[in-house]
Order: C-alpha cells, then sequence, then structure tokens
C-alpha cells in the first residue's frame, strides 16, 4: 500500500510566521493534510516537522507517525531522508510525498494517483500544473534509495529530472496554489467561497 509523507518542517521564512498552523477552512493547513491523508486510506501517513515544532499543534491520531528533524536546516532532503528511512521499516511499496500548504490536495486526489500506479506500473506518478510536474508525487519503493541520497534543498523534483521516461501525471488544476506569503494566504483566503 501505498504511505504518505506530510512535509511540514520549514520555517515559513517569508511567511513570518509558521504557516502550518494557518486557518483555512476551519482547519490549520496542516491538519487539512493529515486529515486528507486519513481519508485517503493511504498507510502509512508520516508527519515531518522541525523549525517552530513546539508552535505547531496536531490531533493526536494512532494512525499518524510524527517524526521531529533535528537537521531540518539542513534543507528538504533531511526531512525526505528522515520520513523515507520510516517508510522502510514500516514496510510501505511506495509513497506520496506531499506538502501541509497545497490546500486544494484532496483524498480523492492521492487515491487516483495510487491507482494510477498499479495501473501503469510507473514508479513515479506525479502532479501536472502550471505547465509543470509537481507534488504531489508518489514513489514506487524502488526509488526509495535514490531519495536517501537527496541532499540539502534538493527535493522530489531532482528525482523526477533524473527519471523522466518513469513519470505517469496526474492533472491538478489547483496544484499551482500553495502558501509562501502573506499574499498568497490573503488570495486563498479570498477564495474561500469558490471550489
Amino acid at each position: 500500500m501505498a504511505g504518505i509523507i506530510i512535509l511540514a518542517a520549514g520555517k515559513s521564512e517569508r511567511l513570518g510566521q509558521p504557516k502550518q498552523n494557518l486557518i483555512f477552512r476551519g482547519k490549520t493547513l496542516l491538519q487539512r493534510a493529515i486529515d486528507t491523508a486519513l481519508d485517503s486510506a493511504c498507510s502509512p501517513i508520516i508527519v515531518i516537522l522541525g523549525a517552530n515544532e513546539d508552535q505547531i499543534s496536531i490531533q493526536p491520531n494512532e494512525k499518524v507517525t510524527i517524526l521531529q528533524n533535528p537537521e531540518w536546516s539542513e534543507g528538504m532532503a533531511s526531512s525526505i531522508s528522515l520520513a523515507i528511512q520510516e517508510m522502510i521499516k514500516q514496510e510501505a511499496d511506495s509513497t506520496i510525498v506531499m506538502l501541509c500548504d497545497q490546500p486544494f490536495v484532496n483524498a480523492e486526489l492521492l487515491k487516483v494517483m495510487a491507482e494510477k500506479q498499479k495501473e501503469t506500473g510507473k514508479p513515479i506518478i506525479a502532479c501536472a500544473y502550471n505547465g509543470a510536474t509537481g507534488v504531489p508525487v508518489l514513489f514506487g519503493s524502488a526509488l526509495f534509495p535514490e531519495l536517501l541520497l537527496l541532499q540539502g534543498q534538493e527535493g522530489a523534483k531532482k528525482i523526477l529530472q533524473n527519471h523522466p521516461g518513469d513519470i505517469a501525471r496526474i492533472p491538478f488544476e489547483n496544484g499551482g496554489i500553495d502558501i509562501d506569503t502573506m499574499d498568497d494566504y490573503e488570495g486563498l483566503v479570498g477564495r474561500q467561497s469558490v471550489n
């Protein structure tokens, strides 16, 4: 079964406060991401915290493993590595890597990604938006060793660049909506009645 990694260790420097705690449709962005993962029935679910971990509250759930990344300041690769090690330990056959600041990711999208991987046998299932390919992205376990080798600020994009022929794409129109600045957040709140 596909597991899910939610990367939530960043400092939110451009925002000036932890983006994980921003409220959208009655929940924090991080809790929305966790609830979405739970609704997808994927397992295991691993949340990686780092910066501001003492300010971030998550509703406890026995199906969610929360890991603290003491090396978060070294970049996203350290969070991915920590999560992949846990996925290997929990014997996941694939994993979806997602962020907590893409508020329009829903359980249906995650299910479609897992189904597409079974249908196509492709080791990478990525979302397509704004003319590019990106997260959420599913990696088969054959790519876990490569994910463990990422360094510094490298993220899933590097693996996508290394394996262009191994990718099946899922259209995700709202994938480009993420929260990096207060303007992004205000724009998102303005959209609450839409979608």
